[in-house]
């Protein structure tokens, strides 16, 4: 299996390759050649464990690792969830469900794709007797998940972004209390989108790329993807027959990657009927959805940090099969969009999404709602979530944190404050932090003062 960017101007790469360089070097986001159809093998998966479905899933892309060793990846990867089904899928009465993906150890989604982003990079400088520098930026859960991928892994060296001040203070806490010296939290003035745009600037210096042999972990790396794809898989296989080809994935989302693994794989031949893109009050991809128009407008901090974000970055992904696989295309709507800010699509398929935005002063009233109803705790994400649920559909929510991460949020709303062992631990850590402008000049200099 190769992979392609998607603006065409990069050579093609294998697995580990594209998972090595992770945003291509013309700028684009690399995805595979071709999309395999599951759609035959779906019987013989419904019995498999969450980590041999992954190994399943995963093998048809990671055509480059050995078949025994992507399955001790794989096997490693799911190791540290509380939860023994991995990915519990939870009936909250008919028709609606919750996915609960925050039983990893950082309490939140992007432990599925980190945990093994993490064991991948660790393979890679084994196997290639090289070290790597990873860089990422994050608006909470992230920058967490990826540390945690990669504490203390011999050969590799962590570096996130992060907008300080507009993350919560757990998810600070997760990212600043490692102790590890291998770990650099780096509290951006600014926004994640500021820290993004960083973020992307330093990967289009190529000679500063190659020296320090970086890697992107944010979800512009294709490895994430493909492991989110796992998920929505996984709870497929586990609902009832009869529903299976009606059900709706209602996804929180700020920077897209999420719902596009969802896509993605109902592009891949699994009979998703759709997916409902859900927004907090930074509600770019709802405004996309709704009118097809992707502009710009300014972040405003939300009770739902970790999707205040105005570009989302995955979206080109989905452009570039939007446009028919057209690299030139791509090339021109993210120029265009680059340039003013926005861009307005016309005849924009709007088939299999529907989307809902949620503000802030919506989210407490939700909270309750669903406590009271369901006897259930979500945090402010999923909230979002929740906001609309089409009643003629199964429904499947995706609660992407713990509501521990947010006790603040959580007890002004139910006169609850949920707690978790791992985060009250990190209550009486000392904090490691370095404080630095959204300055890629500033931000390169510091890599290179603590690269490996």
């Amino acid at each position: 299996m190769k992979f392609i960017s998607t603006r065409g101007q990069t050579p093609a790469l294998g697995f580990s390759d594209a998972v090595a360089t992770g945003l291509a070097p013309d700028g684009g986001l690399f995805l595979p050649e071709t999309l395999p159809d599951f759609s035959r093998d779906l019987g013989r998966y419904a019995a498999l464990s969450y980590p041999e479905l992954c190994f399943e899933f995963l093998r048809g892309f990671a055509t480059d690792i050995p078949p025994a060793a992507l399955k001790a990846i794989v096997g490693a990867s799911y190791t540290r969830f509380a939860d023994p089904a991995v990915a519990p899928l939870k009936s909250l009465g008919k028709n609606l469900y919750v996915l609960e993906l925050f039983h990893g150890p950082t309490l939140a989604f992007k432990d599925f794709a980190l945990q093994l982003l993490g064991n991948l990079y660790a393979h890679q400088c084994r196997e290639r007797k090289e070290t790597i520098n990873v860089l990422g930026a994050t608006s909470g859960d992230t920058g967490a998940a990826a540390i945690y991928g990669l504490l203390g892994k011999p050969g590799t060296a962590i570096f996130i972004l992060y907008p300080d001040g507009r993350v919560s203070p757990l998810q600070e806490r997760q990212m600043v209390c490692t102790g590890e010296e291998n770990v650099f939290a780096l509290a951006v003035d600014g926004t994640f989108d500021d820290a993004q745009n960083a973020l992307k600037e330093i990967f289009g210096d190529q000679g500063f790329r190659t020296q320090h042999r970086l890697s992107a972990v944010n979800s512009i790396n294709i490895a994430r993807v493909l492991a989110q794809c796992v998920y929505y898989l996984y709870a497929w296989l586990r609902l009832p027959v009869a529903e299976q080809a009606n059900v709706e994935f209602v996804v929180p989302t700020g920077n897209f990657g999420n719902v596009l693994a969802g896509w993605l794989l109902q592009q891949m031949g699994v009979p998703i009927r759709g997916f409902k893109v859900a927004t907090n009050q930074n509600d770019i991809l709802y405004r996309l959805f709704t009118t097809g128009e992707y502009r710009v407008d300014a972040v405003r901090p939300s009770l739902a940090p970790s999707m205040d974000i105005q570009v989302a970055s995955n979206f080109e992904r989905f452009l570039y099969y939007s446009v028919g696989r057209d690299p030139a295309r791509v090339r021109e709507v993210m120029a265009t969009f680059k340039q003013h800010g926005s861009y307005t699509f016309e005849n924009f398929n709007r088939a299999t999404f529907s989307a809902s935005r949620c503000t802030d002063a919506e989210v407490p009233g939700i909270i309750q709602r669903i406590h009271r109803s369901h006897g259930y705790i979500v945090d402010p994400h999923t909230a979002c979530a929740f906001k609309e649920i089409s009643p003629d559909r199964v429904s499947v929510v995706l609660a992407t944190a713990s509501p521990a991460k947010f006790p603040e949020t959580i007890k002004a709303a139910i006169g609850i404050e949920p707690t978790h062992p791992a985060l009250e631990a990190l209550k009486t850590r000392p904090i490691v932090k370095h404080r630095i402008k959204a300055d890629p000049a500033k931000i390169r200099a510091f890599i290179e003062t603590h690269s490996v």
